[in-house]
């Protein structure tokens, strides 16, 4: 009898702690999606109902006319592929240049790697507003002005630091054992990195992928700065259209704001096995 006791306020405790947490789950889930559910009421509304206090969270009527009007106002279009392109090229461009330097912190051995690793890491805490004007300077120079090759030639340089750091905690966490019994049958340094490495390392990739694809899906200050030319604008600066020195098309431009968010979501929702499982093992050893 005491141990059955025992048992069922042990089961008890168990079953109050886990209401507790998925309690606290599910207000975080609400008050993350709050933002999002916003916007989509606000793309469904009319004008006048756009800022009706109390707020009306389903509109009545529901104004379906937003969404078409919202991508044919303005060439959506052409801003979606512009946007895919940059996002493209800095995805190629940055997974080769992170991975193959995150390879050569992972595996190689050389003087100054741990120091040259540091100062990798040492750029993360510059700011962009720091690198901004010198960059700026730089791309002026070049005659790059107006052109995607701001946008998409740093990405062929290592991309980020972080990403650099994701990869090469990933990378560590293989066994070297892999590369010298590649090297005794005969690959290369390289080969090591491309048949042994990447295809271990799918994870890893993902994720950078992931995080790339966000951040310049969603980029507005760097094309901002370098882009002058409406046919050449991303989508965060055709977002930026609806609004003019007085007035702002809220329903239109949350319309827009949220067919542009679509791309995005599917490549978490496909990527997001490989996300969790890159974030997990990512610093296990190193």
């Amino acid at each position: 009898m005491v141990l059955r006791y025992i048992r069922e306020s042990q089961r008890r405790s168990l079953a109050f702690k886990m209401s507790f947490i998925y309690a606290i789950l599910v207000i975080g889930m609400v008050v993350v999606l709050m933002p999002f559910l916003w916007m989509v009421s606000t793309s469904l509304k009319t004008p006048a109902a756009v800022f009706k206090i109390p707020t009306v969270w389903i509109p009545n009527p529901i104004v379906w006319a937003n969404y078409p009007n919202a991508l044919t106002i303005l060439p959506f279009g052409r801003f979606i592929l512009n946007t895919a392109q940059i996002t493209a090229l800095a995805v190629v461009g940055a997974t080769l240049s992170g991975s193959l330097a995150a390879f050569a912190f992972a595996r190689l051995r050389w003087r100054g790697r741990n120091f040259m690793f540091v100062l990798v890491l040492t750029t993360l805490m510059l700011p962009f507003q720091v690198i901004m004007i010198p960059q700026f300077i730089l791309f002026r120079e070049l005659k790059w002005l107006d052109t995607y090759l701001p946008l998409v030639v740093p990405a062929f340089f290592g991309g980020s630091a972080f990403n650099i750091f994701l990869l090469r905690q990933y990378f560590m966490t293989i066994s070297p054992e892999l590369d010298d019994a590649a090297i005794i049958d005969g690959c290369s340094r390289f080969g090591v990195y491309w048949r042994i490495i990447l295809p271990l390392s799918k994870a890893a990739l993902m994720t950078v992928v992931i995080f790339i694809v966000q951040n310049r899906w969603q980029s507005f200050l760097v094309p901002l700065i370098y882009l002058f030319d409406q046919k050449k604008y991303t989508l965060a600066l055709g977002l930026r259209l609806f609004q003019d020195q007085y007035t702002v098309e809220w329903e239109m431009m949350m319309a827009a704001a949220t067919v542009t968010m679509v791309p995005v979501l599917l490549v978490f929702y496909f990527g997001q096995r490989f996300f969790i499982q890159g974030v997990v093992f990512t610093g296990v050893k190193g």
